[in-house]
């Protein structure tokens, strides 16, 4: 599993969603940026703010949820010099489900410092079953000004 510093923010994103599927509480603590305002919304409408907050989040989410397998789909990228916003979707395969769970829509902020680039905030809402836009899960970033 990549581990910090992340040369990139999709290695960082990468990061996280191995994490997310292991059940990996210090992986996933890893990702986060070394600030305290970082954020998490999970799709219930949870807000942690803060490490402790998102480490309790996360903990208790793995403690409860069956094993992940998690699908990424219509990302779009939008890179700048020191952030980068990832807007995307997932589908969750929960272990002895047959039927997939989602989508979930995503927004992920990463701020880039002197150990690579972080995870700032991750927010996650209920979506539509069908997707709109652009399905390009490959889409190449954009450049911020």
């Amino acid at each position: 599993m990549p581990t910090p510093p992340f040369p990139r923010p999709e290695d960082a994103e990468n990061a996280f969603y191995e994490a997310l599927e292991k059940g990996d509480l210090e992986a996933m603590m890893a990702i986060w940026a070394d600030d305290e305002d970082v954020v998490c919304i999970h799709p219930d409408g949870q807000r942690l703010c803060g490490h402790a907050q998102i480490r309790h989040g996360w903990q208790s989410l793995f403690a409860s949820a069956p094993r992940l397998t998690v699908r990424i789909g219509e990302r779009v990228a939008w890179l700048g010099g020191m952030l980068a916003v990832h807007s995307l979707q997932e589908t969750f395969f929960a272990e002895g489900d047959p039927e997939p769970r989602g989508p979930v829509l995503v927004t992920n902020v990463f701020i880039r410092g002197s150990d690579g680039w972080r995870l700032l905030s991750h927010h996650a809402s209920p979506g539509a079953e069908e997707g709109n836009g652009d399905s390009d899960g490959d889409a190449q970033p954009r450049v911020l000004h």
